[in-house]
């Protein structure tokens, strides 16, 4: 068990003025945040924290990450697109959404319930990582990234590596949206008004 996600468990991720505070996400959902962590834990992957919320890892490869929101908290399979999702219970995170998959909980009963589910898809997840299977999925045309958000990048590490971490589909809208404003101090603000968003790894539409 890794401290720096115990204490995610208490004060969030750290990105909103609710961290911390009675009102975070995180304290929304503690049984079912409690026993999928032990489901992931129990299947042997590594504990970090990577973007502000737990990511699980298998030979230092992303595989699943369990975040939380205001009407659900769930499980985000990287490379989900390739499970064969038997129960039909997986959702694309946004439209554009090429390779991530999650499972949505909204009370500990619906944890409870597919139990047997979830723990199949964590080891059909771990299990692909060992066969080495890859992902297969659509390139976006290129687009040029906004100088206004390369400089952001310079100021904010966290911000850099969570935008590449997005997909390329919503990379894409970012940047046109950012782009589209012709006066730079709009830009600044576009992209000021989408951090918080971009790092819990949403798309705009999200």
């Amino acid at each position: 068990m890794n401290p720096a996600v115990d204490q995610f468990l208490i004060d969030g991720c750290g990105r909103c003025k609710l961290a911390a505070t009675p009102a975070c996400k995180v304290h929304k959902w503690p049984q079912e945040l409690h026993i999928l962590r032990g489901l992931l834990l129990e299947a042997g992957l590594a504990e970090e924290i990577k973007w502000g919320f737990p990511t699980y890892t298998f030979n230092n490869k992303n595989i699943i990450m369990l975040a939380v929101f205001k009407d659900f908290c769930s499980l985000l399979f990287f490379d989900g697109h390739l499970l064969k999702d038997t129960a039909s219970i997986l959702k694309k995170p946004g439209e554009n959404s090429q390779s991530g998959r999650r499972l949505e909980f909204k009370s500990p009963d619906e944890v409870k319930k597919q139990l047997k589910s979830i723990q199949a898809y964590i080891k059909e997840a771990i299990q692909i990582q060992k066969n080495g299977k890859e992902s297969k999925v659509k390139t976006s045309p290129v687009f040029q990234i906004p100088e206004e958000l390369l400089q952001k990048f310079k100021q904010d590490n966290i911000l850099e590596k969570a935008f590449y971490a997005l997909t390329p589909g919503r990379q894409r809208a970012y940047c046109l949206f950012f782009s589209g404003a012709k006066q730079t101090q709009t830009r600044v603000s576009r992209i000021e008004k989408f951090e918080a968003q971009i790092k819990m790894g949403k798309g705009m539409n999200d």
